[in-house]
């Protein structure tokens, strides 16, 4: 083989699919009419090669990344990445365990401290969702 030559890279059916979002991505902004959407579409799929599927996007803007939306905010990933959010979650832990020891020593009947304690928690999931939707792309983490 000819080492001057690079291996062209063989597409994977990913490839093929994040082409195709970016095309029909393209089409609904107004960016492609139907025809060109339904052309570029049949190239996609009959595409073999990864460098013959960037031809077909170099006139369209490159997609933005997608905005953390929906699902459980308090992740594990959320508290590395947010140090203010591991120092909320402590806090919590340590009123929360403060008021089940006192209502132990108290010996009431009912377990009083459920209410502060879901208070507590539902203010850190409002400061994890809160610090997740705030955070841009590109722009540094907030403290």
């Amino acid at each position: 083989m000819d080492d001057k030559i690079p291996a062209r890279l063989r597409a994977s059916d990913s490839d093929r699919e994040r082409v195709a979002e970016t095309i029909q991505a393209a089409g609904s902004e107004g960016r492609l009419t139907l025809e060109e959407v339904e052309e570029r579409l049949s190239t996609v799929y009959a595409t073999r090669y990864t460098d013959e599927l960037g031809k077909l996007t170099t006139d369209l803007p490159r997609p933005a990344p997608d905005r953390p939306r929906g699902g459980w905010p308090l992740t594990r990933a959320a508290l590395r990445e947010h140090p203010a959010l591991r120092v909320h979650l402590g806090i919590v832990v340590v009123i929360a365990t403060l008021l089940i020891v006192r209502w132990a020593i108290g010996g009431a009947l009912f377990f009083w401290p459920a209410m502060p304690v879901f208070w507590l928690f539902v203010s850190l999931v409002v400061h994890a969702r809160v610090r997740t939707l705030r955070r841009r792309p590109g722009a540094p983490v907030p403290y």
